[in-house]
């Protein structure tokens, strides 16, 4: 019998939500003004007018950080 693997959860925060993998914080988005979203995760940032596709670029940049080989390995 195999072990899951431990999936990532959105945990509500203070004018925002973060992603967590246990007790390591994956990413988080912030709300920057009315209606705004502000993104991070993977060493990498952005913005959208949508929190459903704010959550998705951090799971999209968490999981490309995941696969990605690194520059100097």
């Amino acid at each position: 019998m195999s072990r899951r693997r431990p999936k990532p959860v959105w945990e509500r925060a203070y004018k925002g939500h973060v992603l967590w993998l246990g007790r390591q914080k994956l990413g988080k988005v912030s709300l920057a003004g009315e209606a705004r979203y502000t993104w991070e995760a993977a060493g990498k940032a952005g913005a959208t007018d949508d929190l459903d596709k704010a959550k998705k670029a951090v799971e999209l940049a968490v999981l490309v950080a995941d696969k990605q080989r690194d520059l100097f390995d």
